[in-house]
């Protein structure tokens, strides 16, 4: 028999990587669980296991993205899903929290900033031996 909607609503507790897919931090539920195992998910401060069971109102640390672009968010539990929905459903089951939002955005600013040192494109062969030329100079 399947869960409507309406079910959902009464859940007490859910596992930690259903709720992150539910939420749709992470593609799959093994994606999900991964991230758990490696870390990158921390309840209240410290690491957990993929059955930890969270509830209304935990507060949960989560990393995501490759190791040059990570973000760190804290979000903190406003309901519980099973299902997994759209994204205008996914954003109802959590909010993030002030400090979270201003370091990611600052965070963000500084990476936009390292960029703007980087040329906007390769140098062209007449450059390349100017560079090279300049740099025997140097020696």
């Amino acid at each position: 028999m399947k869960k409507s909607a309406d079910d959902n609503q009464g859940l007490v507790k859910i596992r930690l990587d259903k709720w992150l897919w539910a939420a749709r931090f992470y593609r799959t539920r093994t994606l999900a669980k991964q991230a758990i195992e490696s870390g990158r998910v921390h309840y209240a401060g410290s690491r957990v296991k993929t059955s930890k069971e969270i509830s209304v109102g935990d507060e949960l640390t989560i990393r995501q993205g490759s190791a040059t672009a990570m973000t760190e968010k804290t979000v903190v539990v406003e309901a519980l899903s099973a299902q997994r929905g759209n994204a205008t459903a996914a954003e109802v089951l959590y909010s993030e929290t002030k400090e979270s939002e201003t370091r990611r955005a600052y965070y963000a600013e500084q990476r936009k900033l390292a960029n703007l040192a980087r040329p906007d494109n390769k140098p062209n062969k007449k450059e390349r031996r100017d560079l090279q030329r300049f740099k025997s100079n140097q020696d």
